[in-house]
């Protein structure tokens, strides 16, 4: 995993997703993971770039896929996820085409291929794991049949990048053309609160309005329950917004300033 270990850089948060969980999506059962299995194109759901913990360990996404490729074992995660939400705050679907992968940036696509028979398929990152020594990355279990691990329950593979799907199939909705996945470029700004309460995130948006631009709440609801984030500040790329969030934090009252990707 030498490519990821050069990009793994503490700075690199981009999108608030609060839901870590390995979690699922709820559609029917299907032969094709394609369209037919509800895994449409990438529908707006905020990515999860943000840095994050589990088990004591710390893992950084990656701005970037460009040039990634890895070998590893697969597994797969099935019924115990199905219908649970995804690190993304997508609904998890054992039976769609997409994986987990603990730094790669979300919604990328990439080519899995088992290395013990030669079979490939083309999926999209929408949650983070798997979190078991030794595993580079998660099917689902359409995935996973398709290239022959169902039984064996993992495999070696290889992983390469495709990066973001811009033209699908008609026949099939299977992505057949992609760009490189880059979020140091784009539009960013900071958030700086998250209220459940929408009167206390309206009160603390007028008061940095006072000070700041592009003081604005965003709407965001998970199995939690229904939250306000409140955020400042307007950037085309993603180091601005990161040296701002710095600087907020170091100021009293914003403790938990992060970039985000807008």
């Amino acid at each position: 995993m030498n490519y990821a270990t050069r990009t793994l850089i503490p700075a690199l948060v981009v999108c608030l997703a609060v839901a870590f969980a390995l979690a699922g999506c709820g559609a029917g059962k299907y032969d094709s993971g394609y369209g037919r299995s509800g895994d449409k194109p990438y529908n707006g759901t905020e990515p999860t770039q943000r840095p994050y913990s589990i088990a004591g360990k710390h893992y950084y996404p990656m701005a970037t896929a460009k040039g990634y490729v890895e070998k590893g074992r697969a597994s797969w995660y099935g019924k115990k996820f199905h219908g649970r939400k995804t690190s993304n705050g997508e609904t998890y679907n054992m039976y769609a085409m997409t994986a987990a992968h603990k730094t790669l940036p979300m919604n990328t696509w990439v080519s899995v291929e088992n290395l013990e028979n030669g079979r490939h398929v083309t999926l999209r990152i929408n949650d983070r794991g798997p979190f078991v020594a030794g595993r580079i990355i998660d099917l689902t279990y359409t995935a996973a049949r398709l290239i022959g691990m169902v039984g064996p329950g993992t495999a070696r593979v290889k992983v390469t990048a495709l990066g973001k799907a811009t033209a699908y199939s008609k026949k099939d909705h299977s992505p057949v053309k992609f760009t490189p996945v880059d979020y140091w470029k784009g539009n960013f700004t900071v958030q700086v609160g998250a209220f459940t309460v929408r009167a206390n995130a309206d009160q603390y948006r007028i008061k940095l309005s006072m000070a700041y631009i592009n003081a604005h709440i965003v709407p965001y609801e998970d199995d939690r329950g229904q939250f306000y984030r409140v955020r400042i500040g307007k950037f085309d790329n993603l180091n601005d917004a990161v040296a701002f969030s710095e600087r907020l934090m170091a100021r009293k009252g914003f403790r938990h300033a992060f970039a985000v990707a807008e």
